[in-house]
Formats: C-alpha cells, structure tokens, sequence
C-alpha cells in the first residue's frame, strides 16, 4: 500500500514549483534568439563527450542493466534533438495561414513534471530539457530511485548551462530523493507530465488529473520478405537488437520471415553474433526470464546474452551478441517470447504468403505492445502498403535499424525524442513522437476571409432530395 505523502516532501515540491514559476516569469519575454542560445548552451553542455559519457556510464552502473560501453553514444541524440529544435519557431507568430485567415502564436505550456527511466538518466533529462527551453517551460524532474543520482547529476549540468546563458537555474530542478507519494503530488501541482517510463508510471500520470503525455509498452516486430537485401536486414536486426542490450521499447523483438529465405536470414543472423537456442535451452530461458505472474525478472533485463544464458543455467560461446528462440505457432500471453523481452533476445516466425505475415503481426500486437512500432526489410511496395494498412502501430520503419530509427535519425524525417507515444492503441493520448509542439499552447487568431460554403450538391451528392422515412 503507498503511505501518504509527509508534510515535509509536500512542502518541498511546492517550494520547487513556486521556484519554477519564477524562473518561467524571468524568461517570458526572452527573444527567439535568447531562447535558441539557451537550448545551444543546454545541448553542449549535456551532451559533450565528456560529460555524457561519464554519466552515461554512472547510470548504467547505478542501475545495474544496459551496456556501459555502447550507451555514450546516445548522445547524438540530444544533437538530433537540438538540431530539431532551432529549426522551428516558439516565441510569437510561429505560423501564418493567410489563405484561412489564421496567425497562430506560441505560448509556454507550464510547469512540466517529468517521470525519468532508470533506462535513460542521462539522455531523457537533456532531451526534455532543450524541448522545455525552447518554449519557455520550466520541468520538475522525478527521477527513478534506482538512478537518482545520474539524474540529479545531469539536471545540475543543465543548470550550469542555464547560468552560462543569465538564465535561471530553476528552469531545471530535480527532487534528490524521490518516492512515490512525492511523484504522485508532483504531477497533481504541475501543469503537464512527461511520463516515460513503465506501465504503472504512466497509469499514475493520466489518474493525476493534469494533463499528460504518456508512453506504451514496445513488441516491436519485423517483417522480413524474400526481397529483402538479406545481409543488411541482418546488420540493422543485430544493430538494433544489442543497442544498449535491448533496453529500449524498439529493440527487435519477433522476427517475421519469409519462408524462401528463413534458412539464409538465421544464418546471416548467425554470422551477425546471434545464438540460435535450441528447445531445452528455450525452456531454461522461459522460466528464468519470468517468474510466475508472467512478469520480467530484473536479472535478465537489459543484460548481455552470456549472463541472461547463466542466470538460465546454460552457457554460450563470448563471441555471441544475441539470443535467439525458433517460436513458430506459439503467440499469445501463454506464449511469454510473444511478448515484450527487453533484453538480448528475439523470437523469430516464418510465413509462407504475404497475408500469413500479416496475420502473425496482428497476432503478435494482440498479445503486447499495440500501439508502438513494427518494421519491415522489403523493396516490394505493395507488402510495405499492405503492412501500414493493418499492423495496429503509430511508427513503422521501412529497411531501418529499428531501435535507430523509431525516436528519429539523420537518415528519415522522424521527429527527434526521447519518448514514443504509442496513441489510442496503447493507452496514451499521442501516437506521435513526442517532440515540441507537445511542450507549447497555441493560441489561434482568426480574421474573417471571405465565405467557404459548400453547395448542397457538394455535401449530399446523390442523397440530396431522396426520400427519408
């Protein structure tokens, strides 16, 4: 049962909003160009190789899951996210429609709450970072418990990068030592949350009765058909697979082949670092990576492929990078590699026409993940088209390293971000990425223009004048 909030944490969080709102008053009247230099300042100071490497590691080391050596690089996603930011506008007029005779001005949404994964200390923070101060907002950040410490470490580079600029500090706070009654409060008193994290965590947000951005959970299933260029389809599963040791929600988790080339894609997985299980060693897996209640274990998530096989009492070559179980005809909750792994493992299906492919996704999303993101290794359009018309997904990546591409790249158009709205399907309000119109109001102006009023021809058709009962 969660015990009540104390009267001290209360206090607190009210001091740090009543903080908040000061430092929004002191940079309402900021320029644009005040603004971006202050993103810039943000951007750099966060995700200098340094400093987040540092941090990046502290995290991974402070929680226990994730690769210490490959999780740096995700600071080019704050450069994505910068790079985002300054090309759009956030103070004033930010567009003119004047064919509708519509002017439409930002304005700050508020004071933000933002839930941090123990996943992303030190990315998340920053990435909402230059989104808030890019539309003047200030944000409260509630760390995980299990990574307080890189969070609170991270929200002070930020800090340091608001004092560079003759900005206040208290554009960014972080509570020190989070509980649950203090997030729950944090997110009733301010203006908005950014909830990225798990399923509890975004429950809270949306019974907070503030308004909310929240994420879903991730299943993300590829589609691979026999026109598919089978060795980079192997290169992205593998890249995508072990990024950061599949923590995140878009890591490849069922891989869908086509029959004709099943043989050629395992073998190519397998010259890609992947370990094919057999059906003892599937077993083992199973019950060490979900305990009774079908929930994750903490031992396996996020770990490499040799301490998920001991933690299951089997043991695999070093040079293996990932797992992999044969789980054809085995989909539903019953089915637990059906669901979402969050480690270095994938299921792999095969599929014999098109259609048969189709059915497996739909399957696979009824089961978990809904809402997320699927892919596909095809140069056959009408199978892409096919694919986008029925897999219940709000992103879907077209020959892409999956983990990648789904929060934005340099190589497709997808909005930089660190949190993925998974929309109707998954529970969450949004099924874009969450980027920075989220973190603004807009306030519509609207002049008369001369008058658009259809004919009744034009909005009845054939149904004008016929007879009703």
């Amino acid at each position: 049962m969660v015990r009540e909030i104390r009267q001290q944490e209360r206090d607190l969080v009210d001091d740090m909003l009543g903080r908040a709102r000061q430092a929004m008053a002191k940079v309402e009247g900021y320029s644009q160009e005040q603004v971006d230099r202050l993103c810039q300042a943000i951007g750099w100071y966060s995700s200098n190789e340094v400093t987040f490497t540092r941090l990046a590691q502290q995290g991974v080391d402070e929680s226990g899951i994730g690769d210490r050596d490959g999780r740096p690089g995700k600071r080019f996603k704050i450069h994505g996210v910068l790079r985002d930011a300054l090309r759009q506008k956030s103070v004033g007029i930010i567009e003119d429609l004047p064919e509708k005779g519509i002017v439409k001005y930002a304005k700050p949404a508020g004071v933000i709450a933002s839930l941090i994964p123990m996943t992303n200390p030190a990315l998340t923070p920053p990435v909402t970072g230059v989104y808030a101060a890019k539309a003047r907002d200030a944000v409260i950040f509630s760390p995980h418990p299990r990574t307080a410490q890189t969070t609170n470490e991270m929200i002070n580079v930020m800090r340091a990068a608001c004092r560079a600029v003759g900005a206040p500090e208290d554009l960014f706070q972080c509570i020190e030592r989070p509980s649950i009654p203090m997030t729950q409060y944090l997110m009733e008193v301010c203006d908005l949350t950014l909830a990225t994290g798990g399923k509890p965590m975004v429950k809270a947000a949306y019974s907070s009765g503030r308004p909310a951005y929240g994420v879903g959970a991730g299943n993300s299933s590829i589609v691979i058909d026999e026109t598919a260029d089978i060795e980079i389809a192997a290169q992205n599963t593998r890249m995508s697979k072990t990024s950061d040791f599949g923590s995140g929600c878009s890591a490849d988790g069922n891989i869908i082949i086509q029959k004709s080339i099943y043989d050629q894609m395992v073998a190519a997985l397998q010259a890609e670092g992947g370990y094919l299980c057999n059906d003892e060693e599937k077993g083992l897996l199973e019950k060490a990576m979900w305990d009774e209640h079908g929930n994750r274990t903490f031992s396996t998530i996020a770990c490499r492929p040799q301490k998920t096989a001991e933690v299951a009492g089997f043991s695999i070559p070093e040079d293996r990078k990932f797992l992999m179980v044969e789980n054809q005809g085995q989909i539903g909750r019953e089915h637990k590699f059906s669901t979402e792994k969050l480690t270095t493992l994938m299921a792999l299906y095969h599929f014999d026409q098109f259609d048969d492919a189709l059915d497996t996704v739909k399957a696979i999303y009824n089961t978990g993940g809904k809402g997320h993101s699927c892919g596909i290794y095809s140069h056959d359009d009408a199978h892409v088209d096919a694919l986008a018309k029925v897999a219940p997904v709000s992103r879907m990546m077209v020959r892409q390293a999956q983990s990648k591409a789904n929060a934005g790249a340099y190589t497709n158009g997808m909005p930089m971000t660190s949190s993925l709205g998974c929309g109707i399907w998954g529970g969450n309000i949004t099924n874009e990425n969450v980027s920075l119109k989220h973190y603004m109001n807009i306030t519509w102006v609207s002049r008369p223009i001369p008058e658009d009023k259809p004919s009744d021809e034009e909005l009845f058709g054939e149904f004008l004048n016929a007879e009703v009962a």
